[in-house]
């Protein structure tokens, strides 16, 4: 009944105001416009007026009038918080996926190198006391995938290590070189390493790597937590990924992470890229068959993950294959500098691992990179950092 009055008095107005305005007529345009002026005031006043009538009449009615105002406002709203959500999963992906083979620099000379600025892709969520080993599936081609575990005296080994023989990792060959420590051009590495999660023959866990990658670019690496660990009784968050290029089934190389759960860090933390090479020969990656470097200065295996130059199987000579365990191959095998990479710090006479949260704090007037070997280090005066223990 309200609502019809007040319907009424809007028409009885504007039958009024049509009035004025015909006995006016165009003499006076300002008059018009105040008129028509005046109405639309009168109008917004009568549908501010029925917008409130409704609301107190209906309070609770879903279908209450809101202005185009409010709906964009709820419309940015709720893009916000998709738009927030949406960043929210790309800085929090927390895994090695946010890794980018293409950002690792050539190899140099070192059997690691460290990337994301050594910080470990980990995040928060990541960050348990309790105790585990997760191994991915073998891919179509039969590769590893990541293996994953926080490592801790549980997952430690108690007993002696077994047989890895019968596992034939992609790639795998039998093949051996005069200047290659140990001659074996290959091993079965362990992604995470027996001494932290005491896996044998795992096929899951391991892949086919160079005697370099093994010893030089992953074996710091491990000793370093396995030491922390049993030093610590702490927990260490253990990630190793394999990078391979396209279908090959030999790995360029390795991104491993590392991080002390207790201590937030300061113990161990660490994101490596090791390279899977191996200093004065060559490698096919896609088929893992070798051969002595043309050059014997060049310290490069071939992979394009690795930036060196792939060689394919047709390229390889006769001579070359015939190189490997015969008396050629002691005639031209070049002695390769091998060793294990440290900082020493020049002051205090010690000497770190370079992922050692005590080179972060070195000066660097007292910072010096060194490759070699351990005892060599000790000969010439040098201890062993004990918070790394290299």
């Amino acid at each position: 009944m309200r609502s019809n009055k007040q319907n009424n008095k809007l028409n009885y107005f504007l039958t009024l105001l049509l009035c004025l305005c015909m006995l006016v007529g165009c003499g006076s345009s300002t008059a018009t416009q105040i008129m028509l002026k005046a109405a639309d005031s009168e109008t917004e006043s009568y549908v501010e007026t029925v917008q409130t009538e409704s609301a107190e009449n209906d309070p609770g009615d879903e279908t209450e009038i809101q202005t185009v105002a409010e709906t964009e406002i709820q419309a940015l709203q709720s893009a916000q918080v998709q738009s927030d959500d949406s960043k929210q999963k790309v800085v929090h992906a927390g895994t090695a996926s946010a890794f980018n083979a293409a950002d690792v620099p050539a190899y140099s000379g070192k059997s690691y190198t460290a990337v994301n600025n050594n910080e470990p892709y980990f995040t928060s969520d990541d960050l348990t006391t309790e105790a585990f080993e997760n191994y991915s599936e073998l891919d179509a081609l039969g590769r590893c995938g990541a293996a994953y575990a926080n490592v801790c005296l549980e997952t430690m080994p108690t007993e002696k290590r077994g047989s890895i023989s019968e596992v034939k990792p992609t790639g795998w060959h039998s093949v051996k070189y005069d200047n290659v420590d140990g001659k074996s051009l290959y091993n079965r590495c362990h992604l995470i390493g027996y001494q932290l999660t005491a896996e044998n023959a795992n096929k899951q866990n391991l892949i086919t790597g160079t005697r370099y990658l093994n010893v030089d670019g992953m074996l710091p690496f491990e000793n370093m937590v396995a030491d922390y660990v049993k030093e610590t009784d702490n927990h260490v968050l253990y990630r190793v990924t394999p990078i391979f290029t396209g279908d090959n089934l030999v790995a360029d190389g390795v991104l491993m992470e590392g991080y002390s759960v207790e201590d937030e860090g300061d113990g161990i933390c660490f994101c490596v890229y090791a390279y899977n090479i191996q200093p004065g020969i060559t490698i096919d990656y896609a088929t893992g068959d070798s051969w002595l470097s043309s050059e014997s200065g060049n310290s490069d295996s071939s992979s394009s993950g690795n930036s060196a130059v792939s060689q394919s199987a047709a390229d390889k000579s006769g001579t070359q294959q015939a190189a490997v365990q015969t008396e050629s191959v002691k005639e031209t095998s070049v002695p390769v500098s091998t060793g294990t990479e440290y900082i020493l710090n020049t002051n205090t006479k010690k000497f770190h691992y370079p992922s050692c949260s005590s080179v972060k704090q070195m000066k660097a007037s007292n910072k010096k990179e060194y490759i070699g070997s351990r005892d060599d280090l000790i000969a010439q005066g040098y201890d062993p950092c004990k918070k790394c223990n290299p």
